[in-house]
């Protein structure tokens, strides 16, 4: 609070003598009245202190000194602005182009591809590995029916031997003991020892060949002039027990066809005198 004591001075002259209480009186009471005015208008708080102005007048005529220059006013303070936060950025992701997506199919086709020709080549495979198998178990079944057949067919040329010895020493038995039984039927001359004539009339041969030949199978151009030679044997009842090649004609084929058609007559015809030989010795070649 600012306090502005004025005092006032005339212009005095020069006093009398006399004059001088007036004037101190008023100047006590000038006094006491700044010592109240200090006492009360002061404020006694903590406080930045305030100027005070106050005009003295001079017994002499004196020129004021031009005011002091108020202090600038204090700067204002600064509001500091709030810091805003950052602004939050999204990442958006970025949207494929046409180009990457035509790819990305294109990979993608090429991968499916991949895979279909991988399972195409698997299959294949199988398909093969199948066949084959198939085909080894084919030739395994072929070779082992082909190897049975061969067994079944030695096992039966073993047989049909066993029973034609068999059967020869049957015949044999019984015609000894035919013979034992019966007496010679040779001519007085004869010097044999036999009960009978055992050749074969001189026309037995032609008789036999006409019952075989028939049955021959022959249907290969032959050359030269081949002979088979081949020994009959018959029971008495004409049964053919064996038959033997016992010079070949040189080609297998013809050999094996007479051989066949002796099998399939079965039964030598009888002789003239009705006996059947119980061996014979025929010979056949080819016609035409």
């Amino acid at each position: 609070m600012t306090v502005a004591i004025v005092r006032r001075e005339a212009v005095l002259l020069p006093q009398r003598e006399d004059g001088l209480g007036a004037g101190a009186l008023v100047a006590l009471l000038v006094h006491v009245l700044l010592v109240l005015g200090l006492a009360f208008g002061v404020n006694w708080h903590a406080s930045e202190p305030e100027g005070v102005t106050a005009e003295l007048w001079a017994a002499v005529p004196q020129v004021a000194a031009p005011p002091a220059a108020e202090p600038p006013p204090p700067p204002e303070p600064v509001k500091a602005e709030p810091v805003k936060p950052a602004p939050r950025v999204v990442k958006e992701e970025p949207v494929p182009q046409k180009a990457q997506r035509d790819a990305e199919i294109a990979i993608e086709k090429a991968k499916r591809e991949k895979e279909k020709a991988r399972e195409a080549e698997e299959e294949r495979k199988q398909a093969e590995r199948e066949k084959a198998l198939k085909e080894k178990a084919e030739k395994d079944k072929l070779a082992k029916a082909k190897a049975d057949a061969e067994a079944d067919k030695r096992k039966k040329q073993e047989e049909d031997a066993r029973q034609a010895k068999l059967r020869e020493q049957l015949r044999q038995q019984q015609l000894e003991r035919i013979m034992g039984q019966v007496g010679g039927t040779g001519t007085p001359t004869s010097a044999g020892t036999a009960a009978r004539d055992a050749g074969p009339s001189a026309s037995y041969a032609g008789k036999v060949r006409a019952a075989i030949e028939p049955r021959i199978t022959w249907i290969h151009t032959t050359e030269g002039n081949p002979v088979a030679e081949v020994l009959v044997r018959a029971a008495l009842d004409g049964t053919i027990m064996s038959r033997k090649i016992t010079k070949s004609s040189g080609n297998t084929d013809w050999d094996d066809a007479v051989l066949d058609a002796i099998d399939k007559t079965g039964r030598l015809p009888r002789d003239e005198d009705g006996r059947v030989p119980s061996a014979i010795i025929i010979s056949f070649r080819p016609k035409g």
